[in-house]
C-alpha cells in the first residue's frame, strides 16, 4: 500500500487471532489489511475514544478557568423554574 498524503507509518503487535480476522475480512472485501485496520480504529475514535478526547477537553477547559460552578448553575436553574430570568 502506497502512503497516502497525510498519513504515517506504525509498527504495532496484533494478537495472532486477531490478525487473521483481519486478513480474513480483507480478503472477503478486496481490501489491504491497512484498510481494516485504519476502519476499525476509527470506529473506536467515533466511540471510546470520544469519551476519552472529550474528558481531555474538559479537564483543559477547567484547567484554563472555563468552567462554571456548580452552585451558581443550581441557583439559575431554581431562578428558571420559579419563573424569574436567569
Amino acid at each position: 500500500m502506497s502512503k497516502s498524503q497525510g498519513s504515517e507509518s506504525v509498527t504495532l503487535r496484533v494478537p495472532s487471532d486477531v490478525l487473521a480476522s483481519v486478513e480474513a475480512i480483507a480478503e472477503a472485501t478486496d481490501r489491504s489489511r491497512s484498510y481494516i485496520i485504519v476502519r476499525a480504529l476509527k470506529t473506536y475514535l467515533l466511540n471510546e475514544g470520544a469519551d476519552v478526547l472529550s474528558a481531555i477537553r474538559g479537564r483543559d477547559q477547567i484547567a484554563a478557568g472555563d468552567s462554571e460552578d456548580i452552585d451558581d448553575l443550581i441557583a439559575d436553574v431554581d431562578k428558571v423554574i420559579a419563573g424569574q430570568a436567569a
